[in-house]
């Protein structure tokens, strides 16, 4: 048996262990292999769309963690192509996984800008969202906010938000940090949390669920959910409830965060892998992204979805994504010192 045979082999023998785990065994031939962080609900139409304009099959498994440590465990017999997911420090654990290999495509340099990437192309960003405010229509009547008024006290009693150890507000501390440094952004965590109507708690939704409610005015959120939402006819009150708004920095603009791919560094689809890749960052997913999930698209010609670009005009932070996740250790270190979701 030479070389190829017997890697060919190793890594069906990898798909069926992973198979008999988690589902359908992951084939190899003519198909790619995608590990990801993300609902199925919300990205199987972009792979059915791409399996219908290639005819290459893919195969999903899904967790809510460990995908990184799983793909290193399983080594050069592991079966996984692509690992998709959202939020930047993510995208770098992959990297610091040593799971990573570069991405070699002008069509993913072309597309996506240099701020949504990583700089030596382990990983690309291929949708944006916002962590923005969603705010009390009858009790807020300002409609600009930067982050640094979060902290105000004017706000005492008036602000929800999920965990500080979530993603995606560790993401924002983190980006606070990387502007500021560790003191200021302490003091600012401190002020914030001195506002806060309750424990933080729930997700994205329930804060628009607790401004509608009249517990808090201003809940800190994610741009997508509030556009889903109007499509939910339990949630919608809360959306007629609550108006967005886009909060900056202080002579800077709005925190953004990454869902992205990483190519595998055993890739056994590698071309593949790179096809669905390009695909994803072309006009038919780009717009799936907008339309469907709510996203902004990284691909500059598309616009974004018509309930999204009523929020107003984002205008990203300057902040290269990847300086983030630098921060996000100390962002989380803040968190407890802080004692910001106790």
């Amino acid at each position: 048996m030479n070389a190829m045979t017997m890697r060919a082999a190793l890594c069906v023998a990898a798909a069926t262990l992973i198979g008999s785990a988690t589902g359908p065994v992951l084939a190899q031939s003519g198909e790619v292999n995608v590990y990801t962080y993300r609902e199925q609900k919300l990205i199987q139409p972009l792979f059915d769309e791409f399996s219908k304009a290639t005819g290459i099959k893919v195969n999903v498994v899904s967790a809510s963690s460990g995908l990184d440590k799983r793909i290193a465990t399983e080594g050069a017999n592991s079966p996984a192509d692509v690992l998709l997911t959202v939020d930047v420090a993510r995208l770098q654990d992959a990297v610091k996984a040593g799971i990573a290999q570069p991405i070699q495509s002008a069509v993913l340099d072309k597309a996506v800008p240099a701020q949504y990437r990583h700089p030596d192309g382990l990983w690309y960003g291929i949708s944006m969202r916002a962590r923005v405010v969603f705010a009390s229509k009858d009790r807020v009547t300002q409609n600009a906010l930067t982050y640094e008024e979060l902290a105000d006290p004017k706000w005492k009693g008036k602000i929800c938000i999920r965990p500080g150890q979530h993603a995606y507000n560790n993401a924002l501390i983190a980006a606070y940090i990387a502007k500021y440094g560790e003191a200021k952004a302490e003091e600012w965590l401190r002020g914030v949390k001195a506002n806060l109507a309750q424990k933080p708690s729930g997700g994205d939704r329930d804060q628009a669920r607790d401004v509608a409610a009249g517990k808090c005015d201003l809940g800190v959120a994610n741009t997508y959910y509030w556009a889903l939402m109007t499509k939910n006819p339990e949630q919608k009150a809360w959306t007629e409830a609550t108006k967005v708004i886009l909060p900056t920095f202080a002579g800077g603009g709005t925190h953004v965060n990454l869902s992205g791919v990483v190519l595998a560094k055993h890739a056994p689809n590698k071309a593949n892998a790179v096809k669905l890749m390009e695909w994803l960052v072309g006009e038919k997913a780009q717009h799936i992204y907008a339309d469907i999930n709510y996203e902004y698209p990284v691909l500059a010609e598309v616009p974004v979805n018509p309930i999204v670009a009523g929020y107003g005009k984002l205008t990203p932070d300057a902040m290269p994504v990847a300086k983030i996740s630098d921060y996000s250790k100390a962002a989380s270190t803040l968190v407890d010192k802080t004692g910001f979701d106790n």
